[in-house]
């Protein structure tokens, strides 16, 4: 398939040099590498520049409210666990207002990918720190920089055995197509964070920083399988930051053990009866 096919025609809104377009283009890319139907792929987002992403791909869409995207994408696939589900957002939406959401999916270990576009800022409400900015960051809402520490979305996820943990960033197109592909395939609660640089509001983050400082965990050899230094590698804080798979192992997913799903996909189970709502409603009488 062509990775064309998956571009929505629409005018895009992001800012010229976002790292979102970049990231729409390894979307497309992996889609059309999975030979995945249109109508077989949701894609849910919450609220943000990333979010955006939903409007821009040519398959299923939907749109949450802020910090609920993981929520809503668990939702869908428990009632079409016959469907690809994708998670995309921002690190705002899914490790901000959305981190409980993030938590809990890991640990009930529910079949999506979660893709979080990773710019350190709130794109679209004029650049406060997310997150994953560092400690000390300056912006107009942190003009003594941001007091916080930041968070490690990959070293939370090896720390609650994530099934597929890896990280990618948007200048590298082809790369992280690949690792969208992988995420997909994984069974299980997937995590792809993708560094991805903000030319408005993050100056310091640029596309040349990150070409300085990224590092493949393949030519490192690394092995994915040792959760141990996996998580080593995660919270290293040096100049030195990882791509590729940084985690994975295989396991039963939350839709494996719940003995509902077990019967067939909710959605198209036939609705109960007059009768036999009303017989129900009488044992609570």
């Amino acid at each position: 398939m062509n990775a064309k096919e998956y571009l929505a025609d629409v005018e895009l809104a992001w800012c010229p040099g976002c790292g979102n377009f970049g990231i729409r283009q390894a979307l497309a890319k992996a889609l059309a590498t999975l030979e995945l139907p249109h109508h077989r792929v949701v894609l849910v987002t919450g609220i943000g520049q990333a979010a955006k992403i939903a409007h821009y791909i040519s398959v299923n869409g939907y749109n949450g409210l802020h910090g609920r995207t993981v929520a809503a994408a668990a939702g869908i696939k428990m009632a079409r666990h016959d469907l690809t589900v994708i998670a995309e957002s921002g690190d705002g939406d899914l490790y901000g207002e959305g981190g409980n959401h993030f938590l809990h999916n890991i640990r009930r270990n529910v079949d999506i990918t979660i893709i979080a576009h990773d710019n350190r800022v709130y794109g679209l409400t004029k650049g406060q720190a997310s997150p994953t900015a560092p400690q000390g960051y300056k912006t107009k809402a942190q003009p003594f920089g941001s007091l916080s520490a930041p968070f490690h979305p990959a070293a939370l996820a090896v720390a609650l055995d994530a099934p597929f943990v890896a990280q990618s960033f948007a200048g590298d197109v082809e790369g992280t197509a690949a690792l969208m592909v992988k995420a997909v395939q994984h069974r299980g609660c997937s995590l792809l964070n993708i560094l991805q640089p903000c030319p408005v509001w993050n100056r310091i983050n640029t596309f040349a920083w990150y070409k300085e400082r990224v590092f493949s965990l393949e030519d490192e050899g690394h092995d994915p399988s040792d959760r141990s230094a996996a998580f080593a590698v995660a919270a290293r804080q040096d100049d030195r930051i990882f791509t590729g798979i940084l985690y994975r192992r295989e396991g039963p997913t939350f839709e494996d053990r719940h003995p509902v799903l077990q019967e067939g996909v909710l959605a198209d189970r036939p609705l109960p009866t007059e009768s036999e709502l009303r017989a129900l409603l009488e044992e609570f009488r």
